[in-house]
């Protein structure tokens, strides 16, 4: 599926390393952390079904929301999410994931539960693995059953995971 929409992106330097920001039309189509923006290009044209545009300054206020958050200057995100080509399924676990409060976390089985599907735990920590807002929607404060950090899908993994928990004292 060939898509029409102009989609930029730019790469901002962060605490965490570089961060990859992609808007479309619709909204932050994607955060990547970490790699490189080629390959952050090329998977989002996979996933968009079009090439995406560098651009200074493409990711706006979602470049500047994300830099303060990342900096301890912000706890939560005002930003509009294109989230279409994703399943209801998936959208379903980024809400719930996004209600997770600064500071605090959850485990997969936590959101299979509040999904009202309790033997989805795995199928939660499937689409998170896929979701392509991380920070903005804070997949970072879903842990394992028993606590365990579980996979991240930053460059750097776990370790950012690690620090991003740090950042926000949970």
């Amino acid at each position: 599926m060939r898509s029409t929409e102009k989609i930029v992106y730019e790469t901002v330097r962060t605490p965490i390393g570089e961060v990859h920001l992609a808007t479309g039309p619709h909204g932050v189509v994607a955060i990547g952390l970490g790699g490189s923006p080629a390959r952050f290009a090329q998977g989002l044209a996979q996933r968009m079904g079009t090439l995406p545009e560098k651009r200074r300054r493409a990711g706006g206020a979602a470049a500047r929301q994300v830099g303060d958050y990342l900096r301890g200057r912000r706890r939560t995100f005002r930003l509009r999410l294109d989230t279409r080509r994703l399943t209801d399924f998936q959208r379903a676990v980024l809400r719930a994931t996004a209600r997770i409060p600064y500071g605090q976390t959850a485990s997969y089985g936590e959101i299979a539960r509040r999904l009202r599907r309790p033997q989805a735990a795995r199928a939660v920590g499937q689409a998170l693995g896929a979701n392509p807002l991380p920070l903005v929607i804070p997949c970072h404060r879903v842990l394992g059953a028993r606590g365990a950090l579980g996979g991240y899908s930053a460059a750097r993994g776990v370790a950012v995971k690690r620090w991003l928990l740090r950042l926000e004292g949970a």
